[in-house]
């Protein structure tokens, strides 16, 4: 479930920071960076 949560929050993440202007590769360079971020997040938790 952690999984699944970390992963819709970089996704959404990413097509807010990286949708429009930086074009396809750039939302997942910038999904990758926020997942592997908020893995950090998720395990304090």
């Amino acid at each position: 479930m952690k999984k699944l949560l970390r992963a819709l929050i970089a996704g959404y993440g990413a097509k807010k920071i990286g949708g429009g202007r930086c074009g396809c590769i750039g939302t997942i360079v910038v999904f990758i960076v926020l997942y592997w971020l908020l893995g950090f997040v998720f395990d304090v938790l």
